[in-house]
């Protein structure tokens, strides 16, 4: 058969399948559309990223997604990588404007927009977050390092009291006690599946519940006592002396003794009973005993 029957039967099938020869030369010479890892590591590096999850084809981002964040990165692309043709979120208005068009989100202890770490000029999502981390949760640096930046009274508690939470080992960190994006107040304090304190995520042993439950325990309210930051007792308490924290309830005003009811035989210039757990053994809450002596 002649070669340019061949040649007529490959046009006139390239016909019967909607393409002119023309086109696929065209097509054929055209280059393929660039990405953005072309250019930038964080391209790259994007694909184990948490926002790039289901996209990645190739070992390549796509660049819809980064354009997500960006814009439209065309005209970037055709003035060379122009940085003043393409968007990068920063501060507040980034935070708003990219950050919140997908995390918008507020339970009833949770809020984004009016939680305790809300937008504003001060701190913003971008202030902790870096959105090409390769940290899980996008964190811009370790998160003891993050909430040390404006918590320094706090961190300075834990490097220098002699007492305090492991923080930064064995896997305990300030979010294993606080919620990052709670709401105001107590909801800035993490719960339990159950609705229990953080602190009983550890410490079950003092979770009663108890017949005779004692003072800060029978409102969930560990803090009471306790200095969570770190403390120079042993207990992590607040005074001192135990003597010092349990009076601040079991105050004195008239006398030097102290007692539920008469005979009070507390002499409290007496050391024998200016350790009050000598005796209260079980301060957390007793089945027992209504004075927690057992």
């Amino acid at each position: 058969m002649p070669k340019r029957w061949f040649v007529l039967g490959g046009i006139a099938l390239l016909l019967l399948l909607g393409h002119s020869p023309g086109l696929v030369a065209q097509e054929a010479e055209q280059p393929a559309t660039m990405s953005c890892a072309d250019c930038h590591d964080q391209a790259k590096a994007f694909t184990t990223n948490p926002h790039a999850r289901g996209e990645v084809k190739n070992n390549v981002v796509p660049n819809a997604v980064c354009e997500t964040c960006h814009g439209d990165g065309a005209a970037h692309i055709e003035g060379g990588g122009d940085t003043t043709k393409i968007t990068v979120p920063r501060g507040l208005t980034g935070a708003n404007e990219t950050c919140l068009m997908c995390h918008d989100t507020a339970s009833e202890r949770h809020a984004l927009r009016t939680g305790m770490h809300a937008n504003s000029n001060a701190v913003n999502c971008l202030s902790c977050h870096a959105i090409h981390s390769k940290e899980p949760r996008l964190l811009a640096k370790n998160e003891v390092a993050v909430c040390a930046s404006c918590h320094s009274t706090q961190a300075s508690s834990f490097r220098n009291k002699p007492y305090s939470h492991r923080i930064g080992r064995g896997g305990m960190s300030c979010s294993s006690c606080h919620e990052p994006h709670g709401r105001p107040g107590e909801d800035s304090i993490r719960r339990t599946a159950a609705g229990e304190p953080a602190c009983l995520s550890c410490h079950s042993d003092k979770r009663g519940p108890y017949v005779f439950q004692h003072g800060g325990a029978a409102i969930g309210e560990c803090a009471t006592c306790h200095e969570p930051h770190g403390s120079v007792n042993p207990n992590q308490l607040r005074r001192t002396r135990v003597a010092q924290l349990c009076l601040e309830c079991h105050s004195v005003t008239t006398h030097d003794v102290a007692g539920s009811q008469p005979p009070a035989f507390h002499n409290l210039n007496n050391p024998r009973f200016q350790n009050c757990t000598t005796c209260h053994v079980t301060v957390h809450g007793s089945n027992r005993s209504p004075a927690l002596l057992k």
